[in-house]
């Protein structure tokens, strides 16, 4: 059996439950070592055996998976975040069902909560942002025309954008070029819940200059909206005139 876990987004400590629970138990864990954070190797077991995606071809991963079936192991492919963001398990997947290899998923808390949680913001803003967009730019991983970044810049919604901080220059052209004003705000989320987590707010309009003077070009989020300069009208959740579920009209 094969499980997929979520490491959460850096911090050692923001794995669920149930993933470090799946770390003890696992014989094999191959994790990738240029994105997880080395503390939550403390969950392994003794004995267990550590391998290191950041230097594997997938074929090198799989065949450690296989070796491990045969001898009735039980793996962990522990990937950094959420697994379903970026996270390059489909082509894992595809070949473990050809292999007949079973297989699970535990979730992991994504970088982009852990980037709202760095900004200490709410992505969502009653009759405000209601809509977050998550993308990435287009490098050498292409991007299908209907979902490049001026086409989804027009929704001017709240974007958290994956992979693009050494493309800041192209990405801060694509921004303006689809709708967003040169002071909308910005920022870049650098390792969120790490350490040495660093943020760096701005605008769109002083996107590049900002990641060029900060030397980022990778391990970094992008957050671009409203939702990080305007507080937003109170919510009706809360509001005294609302009567709804547990909380009804006082006599």
């Amino acid at each position: 059996m094969v499980h997929f876990v979520g490491a959460g987004c850096g911090a050692a400590d923001l794995i669920t439950v149930r993933g470090a629970k799946l770390l003890g138990e696992a014989d094999v864990i191959i994790y990738a070592g240029s994105l997880v954070n080395p503390d939550l190797m403390r969950y392994a077991g003794a004995g267990c055996a550590l391998y290191d995606s950041a230097k594997m071809t997938l074929e090198e991963i799989l065949a450690v998976i296989e070796a491990a079936e045969r001898e009735g192991k039980t793996t962990v492919r522990l990937h950094s975040g959420d697994p379903s963001l970026y996270g390059a398990v489909n082509e894992q997947f595809e070949q473990l069902k050809k292999r007949g290899i079973a297989y699970d998923i535990c979730p992991g808390v994504s970088a982009l909560c852990g980037a709202a949680a760095a900004l200490g913001i709410e992505y969502t803003l009653p009759e405000g942002s209601q809509t977050v967009i998550v993308s990435r730019t287009a490098g050498r991983t292409a991007v299908p025309e209907q979902e490049s970044i001026p086409s989804l810049a027009a929704h001017r919604a709240t974007m958290v954008i994956f992979l693009s901080t050494g493309l800041s220059e192209k990405l801060q052209r694509e921004l303006l070029e689809g709708g967003y004003p040169e002071d909308m705000p910005a920022a870049v989320v650098y390792k969120a819940s790490w350490p040495d987590e660093r943020v760096f707010r701005c605008t769109v309009g002083t996107l590049h200059q900002t990641v060029r003077k900060s030397g980022l070009c990778r391990t970094a989020l992008i957050v671009v909206g409203d939702c990080m300069g305007k507080s937003g009208r109170r919510s009706y959740l809360y509001s005294p005139e609302r009567c709804i579920g547990y909380r009804r009209e006082k006599p």
